[in-house]
């Protein structure tokens, strides 16, 4: 059975467990609060965060945990020793349902692909 379309943020977040959505809800309003030139919207059927038109981070749910992915495979290589604690990938680290933020880790991952992206 296909998965269904989402609309929105909001309309994924629906879809999920309260535990994923108010982890994935949580990651995104600190993002947004931290980084007010960025936006959310859903991109490949999951979140994503965007600056002009570019790609910064993507977040997905899946049945025991979930992802985080900088979109870039030189800031996830540069963050590899401090994401040691993670399943890390090429593109993205799993990180648990019910993850506390690491607010210091996410900034600096973003802050990372914002360089990056010139921004």
């Amino acid at each position: 059975m296909p998965q269904r379309a989402f609309d929105s943020v909001e309309d994924y977040l629906s879809s999920l467990d309260p535990v994923k959505a108010k982890t994935l809800k949580s990651i995104i309003e600190f993002v947004l609060a931290q980084f007010p030139a960025l936006e959310s919207r859903i991109s490949w059927n999951v979140p994503t965060i965007h600056l002009n038109g570019k790609y910064v981070l993507g977040l997905a749910a899946y049945k025991k945990h979930l992802t985080f992915s900088p979109w870039s495979t030189w800031v996830m290589e540069d963050f590899k020793e401090r994401l040691g604690k993670y399943v890390v990938f090429k593109n993205c680290f799993q990180i648990p349902v019910d993850w506390e933020i690491d607010r210091d880790l996410v900034r600096d991952l973003l802050r990372a692909r914002l360089a990056e992206l010139g921004s």
